[in-house]
């Protein structure tokens, strides 16, 4: 039997219990598992039911079990299911084999009593059964005559069944006698309880499971096996259909878990508009969106959750041959943030409006070409934690029970609605034509569905000349110039206008190892992250980008005491964080849990992210060709920030969630602070307070003494040990050590042996305090390219380039690392490190 023959309402509901963070799958035993046989002693399983609970029991956060009026003992015996299967026997009064030792004395002497007494009731009578379990005894009457057995379930009840201390479970040709408080409702509970279920789902044939179906609420499961009045909402015909409901669970369960076939990271392709970002799969699946914001709550979560999480998709429709055949083709129109995807006679044209209210998200979809393409709105708010209610209006849909209004303008788009139990999705079928494409507009932070004052090919037009202008307008240098246009719309694309505050990525929580727990949100803006992005702009020729995110961060400084104040992060808007959360109802890229909004990092000690921001200035004056006076200020206060904390331990730059050390890099990032502000108030003639050649001095000889290990011949990660870490190349890429010095090479070439891994280069090899693993991050493989070229290696910089390029995705993006052993990306998408180190590596390269 196949999931269709199930049905349609209850293969609804598998699907939404399927989604829970916590699963229990439990049923009973005879008429459930196994078909009902005359000889109890003969009821085996169905194989394809063991099979299904044996897998259930397997996958992450789901428990599987079966509760049963048969003695554990036995049921062990006759099932033979693996020991990852909870059996609980008894009607719940035994949970492990040596239950029966917890009886206290009078718990056993009622149970000898009542076992006499029922021996006397039964002797004599041909078929009838006593099954003698550790705390309650079974009187079978199946196999006697009728009369007999009526006369015999009769005597039982007006007798024993009333004494004190008895619980008495009445089932189909059985009556059970316990010397304990059990039932089913009970055990379902106490297995609920020790799992910490989210959500349970049971099948029970007997009368006798009615008790758990009672204990069933909220987003549970109940199904009856069988006819029959039921408090179980579902009905099945037997066994055959229980196999069938428990491998539709397994599938489902499977697929929410681990994503039917998660797309590679570096293949998806953004699309922002300095406000927004969003994500594009290769087939055009609309699979990551926030609003009201991109470090708001995601409104289409697909990424992290596959579709049940929220999604909207364009594909090939009625043709059966197409609608199974790959796009041809995903690429940005040159020089802007708009997205084409290709399928023969189908062509879909994505792009985030600019320019519009800042409380608007706006994405445009265009349907062009010949053929049939099917649709599919799934939004699903607050992380899908939102029911959402679709209602048709004359030009589109409307998104009911968010608080913030959503609308899909479609004219002339035929819907139809379908409901899981908690949101609605719409589905259409639309046929274009060359003259006549169609016209989608999702529009996030209005209730306006009205045409737009604008064709839509003026405001494509529109849209593509906001960044075409821009682009076109940057000093490319002569290596890889298309690729490093596209890093640095990619950079401008995740700085946001309003605020002047960078993103450090456009996602949270795609994973650093696949499956593991290394996942973070990186929706906020790093003071060190930021300042390096703007930099990076400045160096192409473009300024504004610097100009407000140096606003953005005076603003944050105007609510602090002083500098050394400063998070590492902050909001956008520059507001701090709220705590670091996990959804638990989200399961992850491809599995890889928890899913984590907000950042720890956020309460850290981070001493290096002064020497970012005042290199920062020292850009921008040296483009501008002045130093405005709030910015010296600005350094000024760090300065003496550094010259107060320089020497304290701290977390560093990978926000290692250890003790603070006292790190080289930070070090570095110290002195970097100091040496450039001399330099600023040098060229612009400032007042350079007392004492800080002297403090640049003292700073760089702490380094050199201490932050040299003659052990490993390497300048190390910290003073306190001989881990290496590839930051520690800052000691020669900053100027406080000259390159040529044989300690610097010395240390390029212990990192590129320990830390270089064919493509890419790892922050550190040692234990941090996280289970799991890591890529390797293109930040650290363009360190060592830029280490290469100071220390005369081009061919070495030249290969190891090459390779980054290769790791890019077919649009030009880049997360934050690579696997190269698995050949993938890993971690948040696309990363502003990534494309920082992509453009100096281009820049370098062709200077030389």
């Amino acid at each position: 039997m196949t999931a269709e023959s199930l049905p349609a309402e209850l293969r609804r509901a598998i699907v939404q219990i399927a989604r829970t963070p916590r699963l229990l799958v439990a049923c009973d035993y005879d008429g459930t598992l196994a078909p009902i046989v005359t000889n109890p002693d003969e009821a085996r399983p169905r194989p394809e039911s063991v099979g299904a609970l044996r897998s259930l029991a397997g996958l992450h956060e789901t428990t599987a079990a079966v509760i049963s009026g048969r003695a554990l003992r036995d049921l062990a015996t006759l099932s033979r299911l693996p020991h990852e299967v909870h059996l609980v026997g008894s009607h719940g009064s035994e949970f492990d084999i040596g239950f029966v030792h917890a009886l206290d004395a009078k718990a056993r002497e009622l149970h000898r009593k009542l076992e006499a007494e029922l021996e006397r009731l039964t002797q004599g009578t041909p078929g009838v059964q006593l099954e003698v379990k550790p705390a309650s005894i079974a009187v079978h009457v199946r196999r006697a005559e009728r009369e007999a057995a009526v006369r015999v379930l009769d005597e039982v009840h007006s007798g024993p069944c009333k004494w004190e201390g008895v619980t008495t479970t009445d089932g189909k040709e059985v009556v059970e006698l316990a010397v304990v408080q059990t039932d089913k409702g009970r055990a379902l509970d106490t297995l609920r309880h020790q799992v910490g279920a989210t959500a349970a789902i049971f099948l029970g044939d007997d009368v006798t499971d009615e008790k758990a179906f009672a204990r069933l609420s909220g987003p549970d499961l109940g199904v009856k096996v069988g006819d029959g009045e039921t408090l179980a909402s579902y009905n099945v015909h037997g066994t055959e259909d229980v196999a069938t409901v428990l491998a539709f669970v397994l599938e489902e369960r499977r697929n929410w878990l681990y994503g039917e076939q998660a797309t590679p990271i570096e293949r998806m392709s953004m699309l922002a508009n300095e406000r927004s970002v969003a994500l594009l799969t290769p087939d055009a699946r609309l699979t990551w969106l926030c609003h009201p914001g991109p470090d708001a709550p995601a409104v289409f979560a697909d990424l992290l959750g596959g579709t049940g999480a929220g999604h909207f998709s364009i594909k090939p429709g009625a043709d059966a041959a197409q609608r199974n055949g790959l796009p041809l083709g995903q690429r940005y129109l040159p020089n802007t943030m708009t997205v084409e995807t290709r399928w023969s006679r189908l062509l879909v044209t994505d792009y985030l409006e600019p320019d519009g209210p800042s409380h608007r998200t706006d994405l445009v979809r265009v349907i062009s070409g010949s053929a049939p393409a099917t649709l599919t709105f799934a939004p699903r708010p607050e992380f899908g934690a939102v029911p959402v209610s679709l209602v048709p209006a004359a030009e589109g849909l409307r998104v009911v029970g968010t608080s913030e209004p959503i609308v899909l303008r479609a004219p002339g788009v035929q819907w139809e609605i379908t409901n899981d139990g908690l949101h609605d999705t719409a589905t259409a079928v639309v046929l274009p034509t060359p003259e006549s494409p169609v016209v989608l507009e999702l529009r996030c932070g209005t209730t306006e569905l009205g045409a737009h004052e604008l064709s839509e090919v003026e405001r494509r037009e529109r849209a593509g000349k906001y960044w075409s202008d821009w682009a076109t307008a940057l000093k490319l240098p002569g290596v890889e110039p298309e690729l490093v246009a596209r890093s640095a719309l990619t950079l401008r694309g995740l700085c946001n206008a309003d605020t002047g505050g960078v993103l450090a990525a456009a996602t949270s929580s795609l994973p650093e190892e696949i499956g593991g727990v290394r996942n973070w949100d990186y929706r906020y803006c790093w003071v060190r992250d930021a300042s390096m992005t703007v930099r990076e702009l400045v160096g192409l020729g473009s300024l504004t980008e610097a100009d407000g995110y140096l606003e953005w961060l005076h603003g944050v400084l105007a609510t602090l005491a002083g500098p050394e104040r400063l998070h590492p992060l902050y909001t956008l808007a520059g507001t701090t964080l709220g705590a670091e959360a996990v959804i638990d109802t989200l399961p992850g890229y491809a599995g890889s849990r928890p899913v984590r909004v907000g950042n720890l990092a956020n309460h850290q000690v981070q001493l290096d992210v002064f020497g970012p921001v005042v290199e920062l200035v020292c850009a921008l004056a040296g483009s501008r060709g002045e130093l405005r006076d709030h910015d010296w200020q600005m350094v000024r206060a760090m300065a003496e920030a550094v010259t107060r904390r320089w020497s304290e331990a701290d977390h560093g730059i990978w926000e290692e969630r250890h003790v603070p050390r006292h790190r080289v890099y930070s070090r570095v990032m110290c002195w970097v602070t100091i040496d450039r502000a001399i330099k600023l108030g040098e060229v612009y003639e400032r007042e350079i307070p007392v004492g800080w050649h002297e403090l640049r001095e003292e700073i760089a000889n702490d380094v050199l003494t201490n932050g040299w290990n003659d052990e490993v011949q390497a300048f190390t990660t910290a003073y306190d040990g001989t881990d290496l870490d590839a930051a520690s190349l800052f000691v020669g890429l900053s100027g406080l050590l000259d390159p040529s010095d044989e300690r610097f090479q010395s240390t390029v070439t212990a990192i590129e042996a320990e830390l270089r891994s064919g493509s890419t280069v790892y922050r550190y090899r040692r234990d941090d305090g996280l289970p799991g693993g890591e890529g390797g991050f293109h930040l650290c493989a363009a360190w060592l390219i830029e280490a290469y070229l100071l220390t005369g290696r081009r061919t070495e910089a030249e290969e190891l380039f090459e390779q980054m390029v290769d790791a890019a995705g077919p649009t030009g993006l880049l997360p934050e690392q690579y696997d190269p052993i698995a050949e993938r990306s890993l971690g948040n998408h696309p990363q502003a490190y990534s494309h920082i180190g992509l453009i100096r590596c281009a820049k370098l390269l062709a200077a030389q």
